[in-house]
Parts: C-alpha cells; structure tokens; sequence
C-alpha cells in the first residue's frame, strides 16, 4: 500500500543496495585475475581492492556460511539477495592464517557489522591478490541489476543496486 502511494505522490521506491563491505578501489568483476569471478561463473558483482583489513556486513541478513579459513562469508541478506564476499584470490590455500571470523553461521548480522579482519600485508607478503569480489549468486533474482566499480569508495558506500 505505501509503495503504491509513494509512486502515487511521486516519491522514490526504495532501492535495494548492496554496500562496499570494505575500503578500496571498486572495479568490475571483468578485471579480477581469476575466471571464475571475471566471467561471473558464480554470479554478477564488484570486486574491491582493499584498502583496509576490515570486512563488513554489506547489508542486513543472515550469515549463510562463514568459511572455517575465514577467507569467504556468505549471506541471505533480508532484501533476498544471496551474496558471497570472497576475500582475495585462492586465499582459501592460507588455511585461515591472517584470517579472523567475528561471525558465524545463522549470525543475524546488519550493515556495517565487522565479518571479518584480514592482515592484508601478511596476505600480500605470502603472495596473495586481496582483490575482495563481492558477488550476488542469484543474480537472475534480480534482472535490473546495476552495479558501480571505477572509484573509490569507503566501507557501506553504495556499490550495486538491486
């Protein structure tokens, strides 16, 4: 009913937005040095490259799955996306070294909640990309999907919208 009188009075809907979970450098997932996220095998998104060891919550949800390596976090966010935020490249081969999970599975988490804190030094000295995608896995849930990379941004500044 309040959508329908928004529309009626010409107030916005509200988007669904999916936050930069971590500071960085936003680029489009085609630009990631691993196929499986440059040719969004696992759905579309927007890869940051971190500027901060700091990895948070980027939108209200559910944690779905919180990787034992603390490497990868999944969550059912409460606007339905399925997203995964997968931090650096085949950093799942540190086995959870520089890695510390502040979540776990079923965690009812908001935005800006802290997931995760990486040593992103430690991960580049043992010769890791960071380059954290974000990625949303049931992309085809979501057909309007538009998603920003080419800036800078800051932790829960908008990076696609739903």
């Amino acid at each position: 009913m309040f959508g329908s009188l928004k529309k009626l009075f010409g107030g916005q809907e509200e988007k669904k937005v999916i936050l930069a979970p971590v500071s960085g450098k936003a680029i489009p997932m085609s630009e990631v040095a691993d196929p499986t996220f440059s040719q969004e095998i696992l759905g579309k998104g927007v890869a940051i490259v971190p500027t901060s060891g700091t990895i948070v919550a980027p939108a209200a949800g559910t944690v779905a799955v919180m990787f034992e390596t603390g490497h990868a976090v999944s969550l059912k966010t409460d606007s339905g996306a399925e997203l995964i935020v997968h931090i650096g490249l085949d950093t799942v081969n540190l086995k959870g070294r520089y890695f510390r999970a502040c979540v776990a599975q079923g965690d009812a988490v908001k935005a800006g909640d802290t997931l995760v804190e990486v040593d992103l030094e430690q991960v580049k000295a043992a010769g890791y990309d960071v380059t954290t995608p974000v990625i949303i896995c049931n992309t085809p849930s979501f057909p309007n999907m538009v998603c920003h990379s080419g800036m800078e941004v800051k932790a829960l500044d908008p990076i696609i919208e739903l």
